[in-house]
């Protein structure tokens, strides 16, 4: 059986620095400018969107962090059915 990835989403534009992430899991922190950072995250091309795939055991971590962030810039999205968690 394979592990279920998920794909974190996260528009760093539109952060307002509220630190609700970070407070809901260690993968985020604020950073120099006053935004959240997520370890280990990509530019994800031509947009404004910072990516990182995760697995189902850091799931429950990041479905805290986006439902915490007061702005909806934190999106989760099941990669096998490209279902939007959030």
């Amino acid at each position: 059986m394979t592990d279920k990835r998920y794909l974190i989403q996260y528009d760093r534009e539109g952060c307002i620095g509220a630190a609700a992430c970070a407070v809901a899991s260690a993968e985020w922190s604020i950073v120099a400018d006053g935004k959240a950072d997520l370890k280990d995250m990509k530019k994800s091309g031509e947009t404004d969107f910072f990516e990182r795939t995760i697995n189902e055991g850091e799931l429950e971590q990041h479905m805290a962090a986006a439902k915490s962030c007061p702005v909806n810039v934190i999106h989760v999205v099941d990669l096998q059915t490209k279902e939007k968690l959030i």
